[in-house]
């Protein structure tokens, strides 16, 4: 089998649907109907990733999520049927990798599922990262675009580094101000991410107005994907 994977929710139905799709391709599955007996399968059972659902009958979502992420570093993907950004925001700032809003494909949700465990297998620190036709030079700070090097200010390479480390998952506004920046003015500070972010994709988009690479979830932050 392959990736172990452990579904927290409560509805039987969603479990079994997610079971089903992950076991047909390919992976293992741990189940819990609450709270406090996920964060004991967490902690014991020790699983490659978590699908968590936050309308759990014992516990506040975001307190399980806290709980989880205290004794286990796996990537955690929230089910929530809450699509407001405060919310999306939320889950993010407190440990999880990525969110799917109910009523989800679950295509779009195992898609999600491997670029968390594509992310998670390359944590550590690697010299080279390679987005679509971007390359990106850790130690030498270069960027290359279809094999062209592009000119990068320092807090332009700063973002596009940040978003390619966490290739596939959101990066909230105040994650990258607070990376970038160390700055708590958030409101002056995110006007002036908008701005870099406009430029970064005039410098590595073929077309910034549409672009493929940096993705905007409105509200939330970005996300530096392969479309």
């Amino acid at each position: 089998m392959g990736a172990k994977i452990l579904i927290i929710d409560d509805e039987s139905q969603i479990r079994k649907l997610v079971r089903v799709n992950l076991r047909a391709h390919g992976f293992s599955t741990i189940e819990s109907s609450t709270g406090n007996d996920g964060v004991l399968q967490a902690a014991t059972a020790r699983p490659d990733l978590i699908i968590l659902d936050l309308g759990l009958p014992d516990m506040d979502g975001i307190e399980t999520l806290s709980q989880i992420r205290e004794c286990s570093t796996a990537p955690i993907i929230v089910l929530t049927v809450r699509d407001d950004e405060q919310a999306k925001v939320s889950v993010l700032d407190h440990g999880a990798d990525d969110y799917v809003t109910k009523p989800f494909g679950t295509g779009e949700l195992m898609a999600r599922i491997r670029v968390a465990l594509r992310h998670a297998a390359h944590q550590t620190s690697e010299p080279v990262l390679h987005v679509g036709q971007l390359t990106i030079d850790l130690p030498s700070r270069a960027v290359h675009h279809n094999g062209n090097l592009v000119n990068l200010t320092p807090i332009e390479y700063d973002i596009l580094k940040i978003l390619a480390i966490n290739q596939g998952r959101v990066v909230t506004h105040n994650q990258l101000i607070q990376q970038i920046w160390k700055d708590r003015n958030y409101d002056a500070t995110s006007n002036y991410l908008r701005v870099y972010i406009g430029h970064l994709r005039k410098k590595i988009e073929d077309d910034a107005a549409r672009p493929k690479y940096i993705i905007t979830e409105p509200g939330v932050g970005y996300r530096l994907v392969v479309n």
